[in-house]
């Protein structure tokens, strides 16, 4: 027999690989599988297999025999390549600089020294030996287990000494898992753990083995030795290199892949993401099917309204920007940055006509990355558009634990209006000289919401409910609609519990179109909240579309959804705390068993994990009750009376303090409770 749980997500999963009916809207956008390419759809791969199973990626498996290095074709030769490569992200792209400073000079950048051919190399040069030394930064914590580097195969010095045979006298290997702050005292500081320190070597080819460990930044350092002061080559260092070299053995703890700005033909909703993925463990050189491997899914989307979520600036002759086309920044304008000399630092030139100014998001025609999504069938809740982008990072939290992901799909439906945008305010101040509307957290605030469809250019059929989500209990005062407003009577009012589900008198459409204002009141517990809302077709089967926040009418002037809490505000995470009883009697009869806690939670930026710590009077913790994650807002728990072995707590007096478990709260205050028998 099928266990109900397991049962309930076959048929989930069986409803939906069926074909969908003619006569629902809803459709189902596709990568890998059946869908389209993975391989043939991305532009960022940063250890990612493709071959292994087609149709599927996953993290590729670091063997010992190969040099890790040969898996990245995308190097960065900048430290800071954030003002030089539009949406940089730490952490999906390698990079390798020399000393404090990446030179975009392939003779001195080290480009030759991680190109896996044995032939080219740096040419030695006249330099100071402490200035000779390379960071490589491969991205994510990969399970290395050896470094090293070998001289060219071919080739002569000045002297007639072969190249294969010129050896590093001495050096410094170093590395580390996490960045560490530049501690810079005249030259590049080694890392924290040191995997070679070389004062006299005579082998051309260097291998340096350690135990397995996450590693991700590791760095060369030439160091003066004796050959270095004897010798006759004086204008030139001693030793060649033609390739670095980073032996692993596992998967990284971040495989990470990015699609390519992809087109969907049309501008359309989107409802939920759903992928199939399994996770894996390597036994004995084999992959085995393991579902409690230590290995997840992170995925996030964006999606557009044109094919480039960047806006290209050049300089004016006045010093201000203006915007151009991405054709004529890159390829008529000068870069910022310039070397005098190739031994010289970056400098920055004076913004003038001719030289490449910012470039920015374009966040009128693009949504920012999602919160990642890790569990399969959540909404998407993005902006409707018709261009997409995914980023997939496949994570491992032991050595040889991976997860593959076969497919991932998005439904899709077509746009009930070209573009729906709202507008909110108090009622007391529409038009805030700070532009943002600010409220006291707490406090019960009435608010005025307009919102306007835009059908231009889109065969749309409308919509005839509107759902808005505050977060909170919600009080709808009026619905107003029309030009000039009128009040008007709404189909039906459903509270949501995090706000309301209105159905409008009359549809909105092309031919009819007006002005909806919503006057409503609610509370408000984070210091900056947008008010989500979505508008949606009760007669069709399509999907709802969200409202992005905007200009929508002269007598508001916030453009915006969102609302701003005063600073001032109390800084305690936790307040209005109560007990519904000053003592509570745990002894199974039926009354006051249980004690319920009633408290608001304020200004967090994210739902978090939530305790009840009880301590003895002493200041020893007895018991900790986990409530899961919740967010801002009011909350209400029950205690048992038990401590940590689940024991009954014996009478007295205990203190009691709820508290967020999370790094930026602190200080909790701690409140009086009795049990009595």
């Amino acid at each position: 027999m099928v266990a109900p749980a397991r049962f309930k997500r076959f048929i989930l999963l069986l409803l939906l690989l069926l074909p969908i009916s003619s006569s629902a809207q809803i459709s189902l956008w596709k990568i890998g599988g059946s869908g389209l390419s993975w391989a043939d759809n991305d532009t960022t791969r940063l250890f990612v297999d493709f071959s292994t199973t087609p149709g599927s990626i996953q993290p590729i498996y670091f063997r010992t025999e190969e040099n890790a290095f040969q898996h990245i074709d995308n190097w960065a030769f900048w430290r800071d390549p954030s003002d030089r490569i539009f949406d940089y992200q730490d952490g999906e792209m390698p990079r390798m600089w020399k000393w404090n400073n990446g030179i975009p000079d392939p003779t001195e950048n080290g480009s030759r020294l991680l190109d896996s051919d044995p032939i080219t190399y740096n040419p030695p040069s006249s330099d100071d030996i402490e200035r000779e030394t390379f960071t490589m930064d491969v991205a994510v914590p990969v399970p290395a287990v050896a470094f090293g580097f070998i001289p060219p195969s071919e080739g002569f010095r000045s002297n007639g000494t072969p190249l294969e045979t010129d050896f590093v006298p001495s050096y410094l290997i170093t590395a580390s898992v996490a960045p560490e702050p530049p501690v810079m005292e005249g030259n590049v500081q080694p890392l924290s753990t040191v995997l070679a320190d070389v004062s006299q070597n005579f082998a051309p080819q260097v291998r340096i083995d350690f135990s397995r460990q996450y590693l991700r930044f590791f760095r060369y350092r030439r160091i003066l030795s004796d050959l270095d002061a004897s010798s006759a080559d004086a204008l030139a260092l001693i030793g060649s290199i033609s390739e670095f070299q980073l032996f692993a053995q596992g998967v990284p703890q971040r495989a990470i892949y990015k699609s390519k700005i992809i087109h969907l033909g049309q501008s359309l909703n989107f409802g939920r993401i759903f992928w199939k993925a399994t996770r894996y463990r390597m036994v004995d050189g084999q992959p085995r099917v393991m579902p409690d491997a230590g290995a997840q899914l992170r995925i996030e989307v964006r999606t557009g309204r044109d094919d480039d979520p960047a806006v290209y600036h050049d300089y004016m002759d006045t010093g201000l920007e203006r915007v151009v086309s991405r054709d004529y920044y890159e390829n008529q304008l000068r870069t910022r940055f310039l070397r005098i000399h190739a031994q010289a630092d970056l400098s920055e030139r004076q913004p003038k006509p001719g030289v490449r100014a910012s470039i920015t998001y374009d966040s009128d025609n693009w949504t920012f990355w999602s919160a990642p999504f890790s569990e399969s069938g959540q909404l998407v809740n993005l902006q409707s558009g018709s261009y997409i982008q995914l980023r997939v990072s496949l994570e491992s939290n032991s050595f040889d634990d991976f997860v593959r992901i076969d497919s991932l799909w998005i439904e899709t439906a077509p746009l009930l209006a070209a573009d729906v945008r709202g507008e909110i305010a108090r009622v007391d101040d529409l038009q805030p000289k700070s532009g943002a509307t600010e409220v006291e957290l707490g406090e019960e605030t009435q608010f005025v919401y307009d919102l306007q469809a835009d059908f231009a250019d889109v065969e749309a059929e409308g919509f005839d409910m509107l759902r808005l989500r505050t977060g909170n209990r919600t009080t709808l005062h009026s619905l107003q609609m029309g030009s000039p407003l009128a009040e008007v009577v709404a189909g039906e009012v459903t509270d949501e519990g995090d706000g309301l589900l209105i159905r409008l008198p009359g549809r909105v459409t092309r031919t009819n179109n007006p002005l909806v204002r919503l006057v409503f009141s609610t509370e408000v517990f984070e210091f900056a909240k947008t008010f989500q809302s979505e508008v949606l077709d009760s007669a069709r089967d399509v999907l709802p579309q969200p409202v992005g926040g905007g200009d929508v009418s002269d007598e508001l002037s916030t453009n915006s959804l969102r609302v701003l809490g005063n600073a001032n505000a109390s800084l305690s995470f936790v307040q209005g705390l109560s007990f519904a009883s000053a003592v509570f009697t745990p002894n199974g009869d039926g009354v006051h068993d249980e004690l319920r806690i009633n408290y608001s939670l304020f200004r967090l930026p994210v739902a978090v994990p939530v305790a009840l710590d009880v301590y003895r009077l002493d200041g020893q913790r007895i018991a900790r009750v986990e409530y899961g994650v919740q967010q801002a807002g009011p909350q209400s728990i029950r205690w048992d009376g038990r401590d940590d072995s689940g024991i009954l707590l014996p009478p007295g007096t205990y203190l009691a303090a709820v508290q967020p478990l999370a790094d930026f709260t602190a200080g909790a205050r701690l409140y009086p409770i009795a049990i009595a028998y």
